[in-house]
């Protein structure tokens, strides 16, 4: 492991200074990565990591500053600039041809030749070649998608190693990957720096950030707070440097699981036998007012396909849904929207983010699609929504002309979450609302859904945080592959229980 700070730094980044319209994204950032080490660069969301990132890259063009890699001063124009250099990205969402093979796509750009062009052999025993050295066995000539999004990633990092990288960027790896998957990504990582990669490490995980990293670097703001040595930064010190504020402050946010609700009259919610062929086994689900209720299972369990079939986004064949008591038919979002229901998506880039539009238009986009496209929102309305949830949500910086894209993840979420509430639902689904977003944000978030609930606002909330769910929800329904298996009072359970009932519980129990 490098700890030692004498060890020449191969990255050196020195006084990085970038600007975007109204924005100080990185003021006077410096940064060194050694070889032989994984250096986690943390921080909220807005604080700065990713244009950091992007500078490194390519993508970004500094305003001032340096850029040295392995001595020598750099200029990168581009993001071949930067490949050419030996730094290589490997990103939450892999950016690689699921339709190829995974040899195509480890080699993809540098296949062999042979007399007649391409020498597929060769492209193929290249590439186990190179999955090998990583410990992967893997048939090259399978179709790529027909592998999970953890070999993805690691056929990713395989691909970077064909383009000789020095430097390994990796951007919230795990945010999708199961606890098996991420110690077989990590197995990966430590190889590479027992061979003398340099490893730039995010992630909003602060349990895998403590097992994986040598050193941490944290921004705020857009600026350097500090560097240390893992084994020299407690946990609650690393919250303090990120958030600006102790973490005995985000403790404010108390367990609303002890909530008594009203269940006598009708819930808001009441789905029966919901399900679809292939997809998901007949699930019962209902949502009182004011109840906040926790979806909690593994990855493929069937969460976001349970929502998905309430909301209409895909059409169930078997069930029923009541809205208030009455039988409701939802086969499309236009008609969950007109039973005043919302859905924020777990796919903000796909189903959430429109990049070229501002946060206002952004935020405004549910209640235009509400009232239809011939009724604009008029200005004064969309002007005082707007600021409310702005500021209501605490969206960073305070502009609604800024683009969105130009956002972090976490604002982006912010955003998406006040698009819904501008829509006045009496159901409001979150799916995975906090992922790979800063403890900061997510306290934020969480808060609110806790004000909103508790002011009557019926919530059905997924999280992979199995803490999370229990803290926010009353209730827990427990879902395994692809079925519902019970429910739990989340008053009466920890944890471990909670762990122990999506392992081993029994279809159709509950416990209360």
């Amino acid at each position: 492991m490098t700890t030692d700070t004498d060890v020449p730094a191969l990255v050196e980044m020195r006084g990085i200074t970038i600007a975007f319209p109204g924005v100080l994204a990185l003021d006077g950032v410096d940064f060194f990565l050694r070889p032989g080490e994984v250096h986690s660069l943390m921080g909220e969301n807005g604080a700065g990591k990713s244009t950091l990132i992007k500078a490194l890259t390519g993508v970004y063009t500094i305003d001032s500053g340096t850029i040295s890699i392995a001595g020598e001063r750099r200029s990168f124009e581009s993001t071949a600039d930067a490949q050419q250099a030996g730094i290589s990205t490997v990103y939450q969402e892999v950016n690689l041809c699921t339709n190829l093979s995974v040899g195509e796509n480890v080699m993809l750009g540098h296949e062999p030749s042979g007399t007649f062009g391409i020498d597929w052999k060769g492209v193929h025993e290249a590439a186990r070649g190179h999955l090998t050295s990583l410990g992967l066995d893997l048939d090259t000539r399978s179709s790529l998608q027909s592998h999970s999004i953890a070999i993805q990633q690691l056929v990713a990092i395989a691909r970077a190693m064909v383009l000789d990288a020095k430097v390994l960027i990796l951007d919230e790896p795990t945010s999708s990957l199961d606890r098996g998957e991420v110690e077989q990504l990590f197995a990966v990582i430590r190889d590479l720096k027992d061979k003398g990669v340099a490893i730039l490490f995010v992630s909003h995980f602060l349990d895998q950030v403590y097992e994986i990293s040598d050193r941490i670097t944290v921004l705020r703001n857009g600026a350097l707070v500090g560097e240390h040595l893992v084994e020299d930064l407690p946990r609650d010190a690393l919250v303090t440097e990120m958030i600006g504020r102790e973490l005995s402050d985000l403790a404010a946010l108390s367990s609303v699981a002890d909530r008594e609700i009203d269940r006598s009259g009708d819930p808001v919610l009441r789905a029966r036998g919901l399900g679809r062929k292939g997809v998901l086994d007949p699930a019962d689900i209902d949502a009182f007012e004011g109840e906040v209720v926790g979806i909690a299972g593994l990855l493929g369990s069937g969460r976001t396909e349970l929502v998905r079939l309430l909301y209409g986004a895909d059409r169930a064949d078997s069930g029923t849904i009541e809205i208030d008591g009455q039988a409701a038919k939802i086969h499309s979002p236009r008609q969950a929207m007109a039973h005043r229901m919302a859905l924020s998506s777990e796919n903000r880039r796909a189903e959430g983010v429109v990049a070229d539009l501002t946060v206002a238009e952004n935020m405004i986009l549910g209640l235009q699609a509400q009232r239809g496209w011939l009724k604009p929102v008029p200005k004064a309305e969309r002007d005082q929504i707007v600021g409310e949830y702005m500021d209501a949500l605490g969206v960073r910086p305070a502009d609604p002309d800024v683009p969105i894209g130009n956002l972090s993840g976490g604002n982006q979420q912010k955003v998406l979450i006040a698009r819904w509430l501008a829509t006045q639902p009496e159901l409001l689904i979150l799916d995975e609302p906090t992922r790979g977003i800063d403890v900061g944000a997510k306290a934020d978030i969480q808060r609110k859904v806790a004000e909103l609930s508790a002011k009557g606002l019926s919530v059905i909330f997924i999280s992979s945080e199995l803490e999370e769910v229990l803290r926010i929800a009353q209730r827990v329904v427990v879902m395994r592959d692809r079925r519902r298996v019970g429910e739990l009072d989340s008053s009466a359970v920890d944890l471990d229980g909670l762990i122990d009932y999506i392992a081993h519980a029994e279809e159709g129990s509950v416990s209360r």
